[in-house]
């Protein structure tokens, strides 16, 4: 049987990075050297693999949305010469990335799995050998078809992930979605479903960067915050609200919001809370939310929610259609009611 053959897309972070006298930094050449000096990486069980270093190396601080379509067109370009393709990248904005791809990454029949590490992989106790294994070995022997996140022995849907912990293995969570599937002793499939179908065609949806903004309620804030963020050229707010989707009653606010919303300005409710989802027929509060044309996130990770409005405000849909289909479930990102 022909061994399967993994594209490895080495984009930076701090799975390949090297002591230097500044501190750690990513260093050209440095991790295909290591991963070629590591045996484990070349069992019979193991899939051939192809590794390609981007150049420059990033950290993923600095990742944009200009990055997340390299990304996507390098995968597009090698998508028919290979069977699964593992992306390294710095933990930090990792699940903005794996967010993203999943929305422009449309008709996949291959598995995409982003992964890095919490120590290098030239480091004593790294992380980074067994994930880097683990996601090529998965890859190659459980493919599933969509964009996937796998860290800490865990295989996660890339769109509902989220960085929880800022330097434990466990670096992130999937508040909302089950485990796509968990590498143990054994490998069990949990939630993912194992491709069988190949005939579809990959298409790669073009973004570009959008001003989006974010903002976190808290007690106190005032309504001229909120006015500033809605300033032009901003085309979209997250507001990030308490509990179930709720915000002040305060009636300058409202107008504010209501006013935004009239100038096309998507408005997208998510909550503060790590798990749930926003209900806002719950309280009055949220209630007057919807009503000044504030629209549910639903149970949508922050990174999912940014990702999917650059994805939707690229295109050429009006505002309430984007209203609309930010509502809907595209590709996995939000649990329909």
């Amino acid at each position: 049987m022909t061994k399967r053959t993994i594209y490895v897309a080495y984009t930076g972070g701090t799975i390949g990075m090297q002591k230097t006298a500044q501190g750690f930094a990513p260093v050209a050449g440095f991790l295909t050297n290591c991963v070629k000096s590591m045996p484990e990486f070349y069992y019979d069980d193991m899939p051939d693999f192809v590794i390609h270093e981007y150049s420059p190396l990033m950290d993923s601080s600095d990742m944009a949305p200009t990055d997340w379509q390299r990304l996507a067109n390098d995968i597009k370009a090698n998508y028919d010469k290979y069977d699964g393709f593992v992306i390294l990248h710095g933990t930090d904005t990792m699940a903005f990335t794996a967010s993203a791809l999943s929305f422009m990454l449309q008709g996949l029949s291959k598995p995409v799995i982003v992964t890095g590490s919490q120590i290098p992989l030239g480091q004593l106790r790294s992380d980074g050998q067994t994930n880097l294994l683990n996601s090529l070995y998965i890859a190659a022997n459980y493919p599933i078809a969509e964009v996937c996140l796998f860290f800490n022995n865990k295989l996660f849907r890339g769109n509902r992930t989220t960085k929880a912990h800022a330097d434990g293995f466990g670096a992130f969570a999937s508040p909302n979605f089950p485990l796509l599937l968990e590498a143990g002793i054994k490998i069990r499939v949990k939630a993912g479903k194992i491709a069988t179908d190949d005939s579809k065609k990959l298409e790669v949806a073009t973004i570009s960067p959008q001003p989006i903004g974010v903002v976190t309620l808290y007690p106190g804030i005032t309504t001229d915050v909120i006015r500033n963020l809605l300033q032009q050229p901003v085309k979209a707010l997250i507001i990030l609200t308490y509990g179930v989707g709720n915000a002040p009653q305060n009636t300058s606010l409202l107008k504010v919001l209501s006013e935004a919303s009239a100038r096309g300005i998507i408005l997208v409710n998510l909550t503060q809370c790590l798990q749930g989802k926003v209900n806002m027929k719950g309280y009055a509060t949220g209630h007057a939310l919807e009503a000044a044309g504030v629209i549910s996130g639903s149970d949508m990770t922050t990174e999912a929610a940014l990702a999917k409005l650059h994805y939707l405000l690229s295109t050429s849909l009006t505002p309430n259609e984007i209203r609309t289909a930010m509502q809907q479930n595209l590709v996995g990102e939000l649990s329909e009611d």
